[in-house]
């Protein structure tokens, strides 16, 4: 091999080393830097039922639709019947809407009924 070639082909397999290296990690590089709640593989009946959830002296009664939040949007305020409750992260109280996980990215809202 001449020179050149040597030069040429080891400068390729540096820059190959590099990014092979950049790309590897392990499962836990995530670990503690993004929040994440598990979905579950099913909601439970009591939901699907159309039950509502008892949370801060009220009843907050499912939608019949979700919306698209990450994990990191959110934040879990407690439980209820073994669900995890959670809030947008830029809501306040007196909380607008409130959600269980229905899948991965996918949160069922809660809101309170007008009883005039």
């Amino acid at each position: 091999m001449n020179h050149k070639k040597l030069v040429a082909f080891s400068l390729l397999s540096l820059i190959a080393s590099v990014c092979l290296l950049g790309c590897a990690h392990s499962p836990n590089d995530n670990e503690g830097q993004l929040q994440s709640y598990p979905a579950p593989v099913i909601e439970p009946a009591w939901i699907r039922d159309g039950e509502p959830v008892e949370f801060g002296g009220q009843k907050w009664y499912p939608v019949n639709d979700v919306e698209i939040l990450l994990d990191s949007e959110v934040y879990q305020i407690g439980e209820y019947k073994g669900v995890q409750v959670f809030v947008d992260k830029v809501d306040t109280k007196p909380y607008e809407r409130i959600y269980t996980k229905f899948a991965k990215n996918k949160f069922r809202y809660y809101e309170t009924r007008d009883h005039d």
